[in-house]
């Protein structure tokens, strides 16, 4: 594959659900050690999107490739390269943490001679050597987040999608989970698809792509969405590009 090649491309990508165009011809890209935002209202099509980009729905029409592999024709290589962390909470709770990451890796068919010491070494990084035999129910939001994303980043895919990761934690636990994207981006070359409707998250990245009504609407940098719709910040840009949409906000409710 091209070392410049993207590791994300959707290109032309529709999805509709009865009457909805929940997409309309989406191509977006994210290449090697890019943070892209993907930036919208409540209702855009971000959950849809990530829906077809993690193989749980076919697009109607265009095409997924995560590293040159397309995600209708070759799911399983695609896939392989894509780590995850979804809105909605996805852990076992009342299996421990280690026990958790342990079965996250024997999925992805790595031997516990190579598991086992990433595994501490990953707990280690994260803080959580001293909660990782408790069950996850225990945990706090926080740090049930940090876990989920430090189960994303065990097989050491070249492509992490983030789904409103965010949602439900305090301002401190954000900012937290932020910092540890963005040092995983920076230390592994990762390409990082992040998906919120938080404008003070979208500003971290390198690039900023506004979904509205299932379309494109900017993609670029913040400065340069700033610069287009005549605005000082990027969430008065972002209002003004969806229309107003108050669901644009700096905190979470």
């Amino acid at each position: 594959m091209d070392a410049a090649a993207p590791v994300l491309a959707c290109r032309e990508v529709s999805k509709r659900y009865g009457r909805t165009q929940a997409l309309d011809a989406v191509s977006l890209q994210v290449r090697a050690g890019e943070m892209v935002a993907l930036l919208g209202p409540n209702g855009a099509g971000k959950t849809t999107l990530f829906q077809l980009l993690t193989g749980l729905f076919v697009a109607d029409s265009g095409s997924v490739e995560v590293l040159g592999a397309d995600m209708r024709r070759d799911p399983v290589r695609a896939l392989a390269q894509l780590g995850v962390v979804f809105q909605q909470p996805a852990l076992d709770l009342n299996l421990s943490v280690r026990a958790s990451l342990k079965f996250h890796a024997d999925l992805h068919g790595l031997p516990r001679a190579v598991s086992l010491p990433r595994i501490e070494a990953l707990l280690e990084r994260f803080g959580l050597t001293p909660v990782a035999a408790k069950p996850a129910r225990e945990l706090s939001g926080g740090n049930r987040r940090k876990v989920e994303l430090l189960r994303a980043l065990l097989h050491e895919p070249r492509l992490l999608l983030m789904d409103e990761a965010t949602v439900g934690l305090d301002p401190a636990s954000r900012a937290q989970l932020v910092e540890e994207v963005l040092q995983a981006r920076a230390e592994r070359g990762l390409g990082v698809l992040w998906a919120t409707h938080l404008v003070d998250e979208a500003e971290r990245a390198q690039r900023v792509i506004v979904l509205h009504q299932g379309r494109v609407r900017f993609d670029g940098t913040a400065a340069a969405l700033c610069e287009a719709q005549g605005a000082d910040k990027l969430q008065a840009a972002f209002l003004q590009l969806t229309g107003g949409d108050r669901h644009a906000k700096a905190e979470p409710a």
